[in-house]
């Protein structure tokens, strides 16, 4: 082996070392010469060997940085455990983490749970056997404590970095997470609806996922704040399981209960997302209920689903691709040992059509 290929594995094994806490930046090309006793060129051509096989980075007057990845092909793929990888928002996203992840060096691997706790456990259970060295977690029924949080533990103990997505599991504490602002959200679609008059607001969200309470909260008070009550007789829940037979068998029942009770009354509703928003729509159309003259809908997420509806919905968004950039960024920030906080993304209103004053149109 030539001195420049042993110099190599030797810088390989210190910046695996100084990742640990978190150095990323390499010695100067003088520091190393006398650290490892050998010439500036084997030093230069060691750098180059390290940046051909993308383990270090240099930029202009600054130095040489490890990148985070590993020397090993297999221990750069990142796995991503998520409710889909077909339905709704996932295929933007993922695409947008993966785009940057790819540009990083890394590979991810998409695990669907379909939002199960179970399969969410024979995941884990499989990624125990090599464990990732970092793992992207959108967690199975995050509003209710999980039963898999063993397994995390294991993962972490055994080196793993966790990021969780949309929510944290609530059984660990102290994890990283990149998630909305559903609070603001919530607050921001109630104070709109409130500006266009509506006093009697109602409102549908997911029970067992952490961003419906959160959602719900925001909801509940703004309109407290304003003189104004989210009553609870208002107020709809539904179940993954529910979400799972709309989406499956197009069983709107729940939809359809909702509407005459919990929706009776009031002109406004808000949904929890625009899946949702959507098919509330087609079943209000099917009572002959009008949207918006006879009520007001809006929601969260800004998908396609908004813009297909028979009647364009007023929902919230983020900036194009914030949320996968987020992610992927934050991720290789783990991955290379610095410290990373949580996220909260803000929204922003995008009026369409659904919304309007109480018994106008728009």
């Amino acid at each position: 082996m030539n001195k420049y290929e042993t110099l190599s594995q030797q810088l390989t094994d210190q910046i695996a070392r100084n990742l640990e806490q978190g150095i990323t930046l390499l010695p100067t090309e003088a520091k190393l010469c006398a650290d490892y006793g050998v010439s500036r060129q084997t030093v230069r051509a060691a750098l180059t060997l390290l940046r051909q096989q993308g383990l270090i980075e240099s930029r202009q007057g600054s130095g040489s940085f490890a990148t985070g990845r590993s020397p090993i092909v297999s221990e750069n793929r990142i796995p991503i455990l998520v409710a889909s990888s077909q339905e709704y928002i996932y295929p933007h996203l993922l695409a947008d983490i993966r785009a940057v992840l790819s540009e990083k060096g890394y590979q991810l691997d998409v695990l669907p749970t379909g939002n199960r706790i179970d399969i969410e456990r024979t995941h884990l259970l499989s990624l125990l056997d090599h464990p990732p060295r970092g793992l992207i977690v959108e967690g199975t029924k995050s509003a209710l404590p999980s039963p898999n949080f063993d397994l995390y533990e294991r993962l972490k103990s055994m080196g793993t970095r966790l990021l969780f997505l949309h929510g944290c599991c609530s059984t660990l504490s102290g994890e990283i997470c990149i998630k909305d602002d559903n609070y603001y959200g919530g607050y921001l679609l109630a104070g709109h609806l409130a500006d266009l008059g509506h006093t009697r607001i109602a409102g549908l969200f997911k029970l067992d996922d952490a961003q419906g309470p959160e959602r719900y909260l925001g909801a509940a008070c703004c309109l407290r704040d304003l003189g104004l009550t989210l009553k609870d007789e208002n107020v709809g829940w539904f179940s993954s399981s529910d979400l799972d037979a709309l989406q499956k068998k197009q069983d709107t029942r729940f939809l359809a209960s909702y509407s005459k009770e919990q929706l009776s009354g009031c002109t406004a509703a808000i949904c929890y997302n625009d899946e949702i928003a959507y098919w509330l729509v087609k079943e209000l159309s099917y009572a002959g209920i009008r949207v918006p003259r006879d009520v007001s809908i809006v929601c969260f997420d800004n998908s396609y689903l908004s813009d297909l509806s028979r009647v364009r919905i007023t929902t919230l968004t983020h900036r194009p691709h914030e949320m996968g950039r987020r992610v992927a960024d934050t991720m290789v920030q783990l991955l290379k040992g610095v410290p990373a906080i949580s996220q909260e993304l803000p929204w922003e209103l995008v009026r369409k059509e659904s919304d309007a004053p109480p018994g106008g149109t728009n």
